[in-house]
């Protein structure tokens, strides 16, 4: 598995869900770039656990540290690298994992993958916790997007048999993408909200889960960025 990719910005994830700590390095940022560290933290706050009974319970503070990279406030042009310590690390937790693995998620694949040599607790290096650095590089290339009129927006579109209105049913305005920052279930009909978190109480009570999707757009890019095989609806939603 490699946890490099990208080709004009490039970015690198490591670290472990029970390691020191978990981070970023990300190459091809534009020198500088004034990062507006209040939005970053508003962001890593949307994703950090332990809030609610719908997540994890796991609480970790979620500060980034930027190592390299960034200077008086501004980025520098090269890598900008950046850790997030951890602190919540129960590895005792996690002690069958290493012969008992759990269905669905990826500590069978990385135990073959790797000749059992990975670190199994909460997941290693698969955990839901490496979301974390991927946020906080997705925070600073948003603030990026937006100086150049790019708007990033996403709501929940299903949990479960429960469906959302999708972007494409009616009018999308910058109120609607507005009224979604800081909800726990952004949604275009607020009517659902109750009832998508009863279900996920539900199944959560009952020691199962439950599917969901999101729908993501992109707004303000000028027409003819992307790859020609964009079908029509993903055509309406990056124009």
């Amino acid at each position: 598995m490699s946890g490099m990719w990208g080709k004009n910005i490039r970015i690198s994830i490591f670290g472990e869900s029970h390691g020191n700590a978990i981070g970023i390095n990300i190459d091809g940022l534009p020198s500088g770039f004034n990062i507006d560290m209040d939005k970053v933290m508003l962001e890593m706050s949307r994703r950090a656990p332990g809030k609610s009974p719908l997540s994890t319970t796991r609480k970790e503070g979620d500060i980034p540290e930027i190592l390299s990279g960034y200077f008086e406030g501004k980025t520098t042009g090269t890598p900008l690298c950046a850790i997030i310590r951890n602190s919540n690390t129960k590895s005792k937790d996690y002690s069958k994992l290493k012969d008992v693995m759990r269905p669905g998620h990826a500590d069978y694949t990385g135990n073959i993958r790797y000749n059992g040599f990975n670190d199994y607790r909460g997941g290693g290096h698969f955990s839901g916790r490496i979301t974390a650095p991927l946020v906080f590089a997705g925070a600073i290339c948003k603030q990026i997007l937006e100086t150049k009129g790019i708007i990033i927006a996403a709501h929940i579109n299903s949990i479960g048999n429960i469906k959302d209105k999708s972007f494409l049913d009616d009018e999308i305005t910058l109120d609607l993408i507005n009224s979604f920052k800081g909800k726990e279930l952004p949604l275009i009909n607020k009517e659902l909200e109750e009832i998508m978190r009863n279900e996920i109480i539900s199944a959560r009570n009952n020691l199962d889960s439950i599917g969901g999707t999101i729908e993501c757009a992109v707004f303000g890019i000028k027409p003819g960025i992307g790859n020609p095989f964009f079908d029509s609806v993903e055509s309406t939603l990056l124009i």
